[in-house]
């Protein structure tokens, strides 16, 4: 008997529906699986018999042929094994075979029966609604996350002898509900560290404010113990909240890696990802074998923060220079291309030298001559250049810190951040791929950037003294813009271009010399 179950394959962030056709038949017994499977697709067949048989049902000992189509797609994972032992069940008669119309089926069998948990089941949820699919049979630990997605029937089983008894209609079982609009707005409610927390370092907390508004890249320089990590950690604190949409493409990236837990169904808090700096080239952008989102993507409408910058290797910092640009990443295979989106804010922290007391007010640097350029030169130029502010972190002083007034909270900083984002918005409201400032174009920048004569020549001293280059001056105008939107103001003053222009003051001229 032929039968069709149906399954899903996900790439980058995408699902593509899979038909899986079995043909049970007379003839001597064989196992044949055809339609490009790896080595995990061809080993369920193991899984199959053994879980079928644990779970009191039979693999038949007959001719079954397997094609999954379309077959010039490679089929990879171990997410099909529910999808076949189905097909296999339906075609011997042991589940009625007109259950698995307009059903989509995905899960990892253990041998005993048990279903284990996949990766994609987000994307792979939108994609079936969107073909029609009336419902999507997955593993208990999936279905929450699956729910997110409305207008399908979302039923998670534990074991797959419940799969096949509701296939059977033995048993009554109720889909997955999930209110994704309270979830989200319940998640967003979560404590996170707040800036008030935070004594002194009010220059530094203007410059993430400016930053959150604008969506720009910082960099923050100083010796140990001065705050950077404290700083930086605080940041998503006083971002403007994700909206539903963000939150859903935000989910789905973290799907497909399998980063969500099994309570979670909805990233509703933009991402902080803080990896070490042993990571390696592919972690850090994607990619593998198997192509994987990596640190960046996984950061998407969040930050990313690279703790002790020049720690990280040269190649590992170098490979981020387009994605900052473009905000994607594309991964190319020899069959296959794949996109992740990566649109996030890069914050990094750095000692100004190898002891971390280069221009330190008190402590004396003990680095010999030229060590610390030698240190500053592992951060190459063009990625300094995508790094919009160059913020000097200096030590607390002690009647600062023993001060117990407690400073502004991060609840306010993000209300100015909220007004100065909505008033971009406004002004980039009929292009696509544009939401803040620092995404702006050079049409967008000629545009909305415009300074008068006193700025236009404050500007082409400071670009001749300090040696800027043509990307520096189109981030200098990204940032001032932002500033003039804090103060509410229609165009750029020379004030606004002045404060830009000091956030650029530790570019590589004036370091290390």
């Amino acid at each position: 008997m032929l039968v069709k179950a149906y399954g899903s394959a996900v790439f980058g962030i995408k699902a593509t529906t899979i038909t899986v056709e079995v043909d049970v038949s007379q003839g001597d017994f064989g196992y044949f699986l055809v339609g490009l499977p790896d080595s995990a697709v061809r080993e369920g067949s193991w899984r199959i018999e053994s879980a079928l048989k644990n779970s009191g049902y039979r693999m038949p000992r007959m001719k079954i042929i397997i094609n999954m189509a379309p077959a010039d797609i490679r089929k990879e994972g171990s997410a099909y094994d529910l999808t076949i032992a189905c097909g296999i069940l339906a075609a011997s008669n042991q589940v009625p075979a007109d259950q698995l119309e307009g059903t989509l089926v995905m899960g990892e069998l253990s041998l005993d029966g048990s279903l284990l948990p996949v990766k994609g089941v987000l994307p792979i949820a939108i994609q079936a609604k969107k073909e029609g699919f009336k419902r999507l049979l997955l593993p208990e630990v999936n279905a929450k996350e699956a729910a997110i997605v409305s207008g399908i029937d979302i039923y998670g089983f534990p074991h797959i002898m419940e799969v096949a008894a509701f296939l059977q209609g033995r048993k009554a079982f109720t889909p997955e509900k999930l209110d994704a609009k309270s979830l989200f707005f319940d998640k967003q409610q979560q404590d996170m560290p707040d800036f008030s927390e935070v004594k002194g370092q009010e220059n530094i907390k203007r410059a993430l404010e400016i930053a959150a508004a604008g969506g720009h890249n910082v960099l923050l320089i100083g010796p140990p113990g001065a705050g950077k990590t404290m700083l930086s950690k605080r940041l998503p604190g006083i971002l403007p909240p994700l909206n539903l949409h963000e939150a859903l493409e935000t989910t789905k990236i973290h799907s497909v890696a399998g980063k969500l837990g099994k309570e979670t169904g909805l990233v509703a808090k933009r991402p902080f990802r803080s990896p070490h700096h042993t990571i390696s080239d592919v972690a850090l952008v994607g990619g593998g074998v198997i192509p994987q989102p990596g640190e960046i993507s996984l950061a998407h409408n969040g930050v990313l923060f690279l703790d002790e910058l020049p720690e990280f290797k040269r190649t590992v910092l170098e490979v981020m220079r387009q994605p900052l640009e473009e905000r994607r990443v594309t991964i190319s295979r020899a069959r296959f291309t794949v996109d992740y989106p990566a649109s996030f804010m890069l914050i990094a922290s750095m000692n100004p030298c190898p002891c971390g007391y280069y221009n330190h007010p008190e402590k004396e640097c003990n680095c010999g001559p030229g060590v610390v350029q030698r240190y500053l030169n592992k951060i190459s130029g063009p990625l300094l250049d995508r790094i919009d502010l160059h913020v000097e972190v200096t030590p607390v002083a002690f009647h600062e810190l023993s001060n117990q007034k407690q400073g502004e909270k991060s609840e306010m900083i993000r209300q100015r951040v909220q007004e100065a984002r909505i008033v971009q918005e406004s002004r980039f409201n009929e292009l696509e791929s544009i939401f803040c400032n620092a995404q702006m174009l050079t049409p967008q920048v000629e545009k909305h950037c415009k300074l008068s004569s006193a700025s236009t020549q404050l500007l082409q001293s400071t670009m001749q003294k300090l040696g800027l280059s043509a990307r520096a001056y189109d981030r200098i105008l990204k940032v001032s813009r932002t500033i003039a939107d804090l103060a509410g103001c229609h165009d750029i003053q020379t004030e606004h271009l002045a404060e830009a222009i000091h956030y650029r003051s530790l570019d590589r001229d004036q370091w290390g010399q």
